[in-house]
């Protein structure tokens, strides 16, 4: 009973050295996110519209905590001198294929499978964050690679930009979404974003819902379609291209 008493004790002891300023101020400490403070010659204000001089930015973590001639930062920040140099904001690119780059036409097509895609698409990824951009909205991709890429970088495990992902590009046969000019028994074992009419359309996107939240990319103008889709065999299709409509309006429910 004495023992039992003591470990008690103990551990009350222990509790109430943990709710001590000092140990909370440690703890707090250790969990305090590293600090930076840039410093330029040179600052683009996107929202003033000019070009600020002898700046400097105290970035908490990965958040920007202050602006100006002379920011409040913590003892112990870490001090980059850009000098010479001008900063200016994260740029958003609002149309990527950032999963790949085009090489050869054919190569790409017959010789190289989504697993090619998907191990290179961290490349392009740091790529485009070192370009400057540090949000890009990604309007068609194959496999969900896209998507794979977006946690990924979410996660910290590949450097890369934010990604709005749209993956599956939704397309009309023979449009440009599809693969045209080629033997019609030339079939490919992947996802397909093929779709005619409204019905199949939204059966599409909601079957993509279920997958994950995401933006579209719809080719649904005319300088999108191949010319192996002429108007006349979309109109024997029953789709009308007077009557496209946003897929936003599309009833989804």
């Amino acid at each position: 009973m004495m023992k039992r008493f003591a470990v008690l004790l103990s551990a009350q002891v222990v509790g109430a050295l943990l709710a001590t300023p000092a140990v909370r101020a440690a703890e707090e400490e250790a969990v305090r996110p590293p600090s930076f403070v840039i410093r330029a010659s040179r600052l683009v204000d996107t929202i003033g519209g000019r070009v600020l001089v002898d700046q400097e930015v105290l970035v908490v973590g990965n958040r920007i905590r202050e602006v100006g001639p002379k920011v409040t930062a913590p003892a112990d920040a870490t001090v980059i001198d850009l000098k010479g140099r001008t900063l200016l904001p994260g740029l958003i690119d609002c149309h990527t294929h950032i999963t790949s780059q085009p090489e050869n036409y054919y190569s790409d097509i017959f010789r190289k499978s989504p697993i090619d895609v998907a191990v290179t698409a961290h490349v392009y990824a740091r790529r485009t964050l070192e370009a400057g951009f540090t949000t890009v909205r990604d309007v068609g991709s194959a496999e969900f690679v896209d998507v794979a890429l977006k946690r990924a970088i979410d996660a910290g495990k590949v450097v890369g930009p934010r990604i709005q992902a749209a993956t599956l590009t939704v397309g009309a046969t023979g449009g440009h979404g599809d693969t045209n000019g080629f033997s019609p028994y030339l079939k490919f074992g992947q996802f397909s974003g093929i779709a005619d009419g409204v019905d199949a359309i939204r059966k599409l996107v909601v079957d993509d819902l279920a997958n994950r939240k995401a933006l579209y990319d719809r080719f649904a103008y005319s300088q999108q379609f191949s010319q192996s889709d002429p108007w006349e065999a979309r109109a024997r299709r029953g789709v009308d291209h007077n009557e496209f409509k946003p897929l936003a309006e599309l009833e989804l429910a």
